[in-house]
């Protein structure tokens, strides 16, 4: 298979890479992705190794390792070596009426022939106020909230 992109490291850059494999004082993937570069570099001093043989070595997934070169050659060292931070936004499911609502129903008495409130019958309850939540909205809202009910 055809590589699209090659890294070659400067001796500096392999170098601090090969000081931080022998530490191995980082995190699992940063080492992981320092070793994938160090075997993928293409300079004289680099092993030039095929996707193949480092995931036969290192046992990492042949995408992980394309990955990894591509953010090499497009953004550089320390873009490869730190995992990219998700820059995903959801939005929120209960504002703030939609959490003073779900606790003060939480607080009050359960539905005839129930001890206590489930997560289900909480949400089952704020559908019926127009609130489009699962349990585990439910769960996550009243955790967050740190009353106590009891």
């Amino acid at each position: 298979m055809h590589k699209y992109y090659h890294v070659t490291l400067t001796s500096e850059e392999r170098r601090d890479l090969q000081r931080l494999v022998s530490s191995g004082k980082h995190t699992a993937r940063k080492l992981v992705h320092a070793r994938i570069l160090l075997l993928s570099d293409t300079s004289d001093e680099g092993s030039g190794k095929m996707d193949k043989e480092i995931h036969a070595a290192l046992g990492v997934a042949v995408s992980t390792i394309e990955r990894v070169r591509q953010r090499f050659v497009e953004e550089g060292l320390d873009a490869a070596l730190v995992p990219k931070k998700a820059n995903r936004v959801y939005a929120r499911k209960l504002d703030g009426d939609g959490e003073a609502r779900l606790t003060m129903l939480a607080c009050s008495t359960p539905p005839e022939g129930r001890k206590v409130w489930s997560l289900q019958l909480l949400a089952d309850a704020m559908v019926v106020f127009g609130y489009d939540v699962s349990r585990c909205t439910v769960h996550r809202t009243l955790k967050k909230t740190k009353s106590s009910r009891g």
